[in-house]
């Protein structure tokens, strides 16, 4: 095909520029470029090493796409990213990690651990007995305990103070006060029940204004018990809490 389009576009040529053969009818000039222009375009379309293009651009136009649409898509990923952390932003609870520690920490003393309004509890001392209490000079005694043998009893000293301005029952039995003592770092120790009229956790009387009621915790501890530090414990609450003496 391509050497019978080289042949006719020969004959066709031939033909214009010659003036041998059969008369050729007039034509215009316009005509005989027409016709040249046609015969021509006959060649080309059969020559396969001819591009219609005098620089092939496909590649750059494709890249030029490529790159469009990665941009593009660059642009859309970033933005719903954006839009994702914006999201995320709104919907973070902020915690007031301050505050929560603030309530969350645990009772520092009997008055704040078992709510007792007007009255303040201070520590004031211990001592190591024999017996509780010592025995009066006339040697009437409501009610007195004894130390088993081979042990002594640890009275654990308090004074509520009456701080409400006006005269104020203390009830430790209605606030379900439950005391536990460490000696010296050990396991904790369950007050004894005693019938003693000021036993702290038992005690109910009325408080004058501005006076004060000397109440104790008491447990046993071996006779040779040296005491270099206290411990109390408060349960009764959702969670015990410790408080130390000394």
């Amino acid at each position: 095909m391509r050497k019978a389009a080289i042949f006719l576009c020969g004959i066709l040529t031939a033909a214009l520029v010659s003036g041998c053969g059969a008369k050729m009818p007039d034509m215009t000039q316009d005509e005989i470029d027409l016709i040249s222009e046609y015969a021509v375009g006959v060649l080309l379309k059969y020559d396969k090493y001819h591009s219609s293009r005098l620089i092939d651009t496909s590649a750059y136009d494709v890249t030029d796409a490529s790159e469009t649409e990665d941009d593009a898509a660059e642009e859309q990923t970033t933005e719903e990213q954006e839009q994702t952390d914006a999201e995320a932003a709104d919907d973070t609870e902020t915690v007031d990690v301050s505050q929560d520690a603030e309530e969350q920490a645990a009772p520092s003393t009997i008055e704040e651990y078992y709510g007792i309004d007007g009255f303040t509890f201070r520590y004031s001392g211990y001592e190591l007995q024999q017996s509780y209490p010592p025995a009066p000079e006339n040697g009437d005694v409501y009610f007195s305990m004894d130390a088993t043998q081979g042990q002594q009893l640890l009275v654990v000293r308090f004074m509520a103070d009456n701080v409400s301005g006006g005269d104020r029952e203390l009830d430790m039995m209605g606030y379900g006060a439950d005391f536990r003592i460490s000696v010296n770092g050990e396991k904790p120790q369950n007050s004894l029940f005693t019938m003693l009229l000021n036993d702290i956790e038992t005690y109910s009387g009325m408080v004058p204004a501005g006076g004060s009621v000397e109440l104790v915790s008491i447990i046993e501890v071996p006779e040779s018990t040296t005491v270099d530090s206290l411990q109390l414990t408060m349960r009764g609450g959702e969670e015990n809490a410790v408080m130390t003496l000394q």
